[in-house]
């Protein structure tokens, strides 16, 4: 049986993973981890925060830039907010991700994909990232 990576190892994991170098802390259980990804040479640099505490999903939102500004009047794809904008990564029944995972080695690629395929969806109208799209939710968080 699998055991379930507490918020202090995914920090660890976080800390010493060369493509999300960055800053973080635990505190009262609550994994918050923030940096900077550029998900290819000719692409921007975002800033990201990564929220996770025990038995929920972790939450992945976008700080900067606006995506919602870059997109204009478009309805930004496979997100679950948009305020803030919070990303789709997988698809929670799946099982793609489980408790027993490293966010550097899944939440964390799967991040730089997702903003790949953003970028190619700026340019071009068409999403490739393929997975089911989620239910929006526009609310403040």
């Amino acid at each position: 049986m699998n055991k379930t990576i507490s918020p202090e190892q995914q920090w660890i994991r976080l800390k010493s993973s060369p493509i999300s170098r960055g800053n973080g802390s635990v505190r009262h259980g609550v994994l918050n981890w923030e940096f900077d990804l550029r998900p290819s040479a000719i692409g921007r640099t975002y800033r990201i925060r990564i929220t996770y505490k025990n038995w929920d999903f972790p939450n992945v939102i976008v700080l900067s830039p606006d995506l919602n500004q870059l997109a204009g009047n478009r309805f930004l794809p496979h997100v679950y907010s948009t305020k803030p904008v919070r990303l789709c990564l997988h698809y929670p029944e799946s099982d793609e991700w489980t408790f027993e995972k490293s966010i550097a080695e899944t939440i964390v690629p799967w991040s730089y994909l997702w903003l790949t395929y953003f970028e190619h969806w700026l340019a071009t109208d068409e999403w490739l990232g393929g997975g089911k799209h989620p239910r929006r939710d526009n609310a403040e968080e």
